[in-house]
């Protein structure tokens, strides 16, 4: 079984690890990986070819540029709204497991409240109301998302609170917030991992699927823009699928290198088994 879990472990590693990478160079690297500005003009509609790799737009800005540059903008959402909402989501977690009683009632009810909230919709209100904005997108979902997580990590507090080396953090005199952050949360890092990367790819998806509908910022470059101007300008109906098919490919291969990444966590923290405990920190 450990062998099992090993094997499928290490291959999810390669396959995540090496598409995450690539896109995140590619992300970090723009300016020396695309061969024109964000702002240059050419010939508008052209074909692939050695100059435009991915041909150029209607107003003739190279899309192979934008697709590098908008790299940026679509990872750069999916990793504000992962590390925003987890963190708030570890949180809310830890001291509602750790605590019990009232205040785990109260988080819980205010988490339940929030869960009940359509997420989409809201965006897609707020937009109509105020200027689309990248960071409009990302504290709206990170507001949003942090639910699951807190779930998961309560749940996980309140298994671990009553273990022996907590036990014993307690009759040494140690506060809470030493027991929450030097003895608890190390031992969750396995799940909040996981927890990440599925937000990340979540937000991501949500960011491109609200940027399709035109609910993005007009004055940024995303993959999820690149799809929506390919279907608003003409792209799809005269056939230029070079327009609108890179873009939605590298969200899909980035997507399923955090689901590959994922996987190879959540395996990791079932091979550990769920009674074994990382060493405390700092006794």
């Amino acid at each position: 079984m450990k062998d099992l879990i090993f094997q499928r472990k290490k291959y999810f590693i390669r396959i995540g690890g090496f598409l995450f990478i690539l896109f995140l160079l590619v992300a970090i690297f723009a300016n020396f990986i695309a061969p024109f500005q964000l702002k240059a003009r050419f010939d508008p509609f052209l074909p692939l070819g050695l100059k435009h790799l991915l041909g150029t737009n209607d107003i003739g800005n190279d899309l192979f540029t934008e697709f590098i540059y908008g790299s940026r903008i679509t990872l750069l959402v999916g990793l504000l709204t992962g590390v925003f909402s987890v963190s708030i989501g570890v949180l809310i977690g830890l001291f509602a497991g750790y605590n019990g009683g009232f205040i785990d009632e109260l988080l819980m009810g205010i988490t339940d409240v929030i869960l009940m909230i359509p997420r989409i919709p809201l965006i897609i209100v707020l937009s109509a109301f105020l200027r689309p904005s990248v960071g409009l997108m990302i504290l709206v979902m990170s507001i949003l998302w942090w639910t699951s997580t807190a779930r998961v990590i309560r749940s996980r507090t309140m298994q671990i609170r009553s273990m022996g080396f907590v036990e014993s953090a307690r009759c040494l005199g140690f506060s809470g917030w030493h027991i929450l952050f030097y003895e608890i949360l190390p031992n969750i890092v396995m799940i909040i991992i996981p927890e990440f990367l599925i937000t990340v790819a979540s937000a991501m998806i949500s960011e491109a699927s609200l940027s399709f509908l035109g609910l993005g910022d007009p004055s940024l470059k995303s993959w999820g823009m690149m799809i929506h101007h390919a279907f608003q300008r003409g792209g799809f109906l005269n056939g230029m699928w070079w327009w609108y098919i890179p873009p939605g490919m590298s969200i899909t291969l980035f997507v399923l290198s955090m689901v590959f990444l994922s996987f190879a966590f959540e395996e990791t923290e079932i091979g550990m088994g769920e009674e074994v405990a990382i060493a405390p920190f700092n006794r």
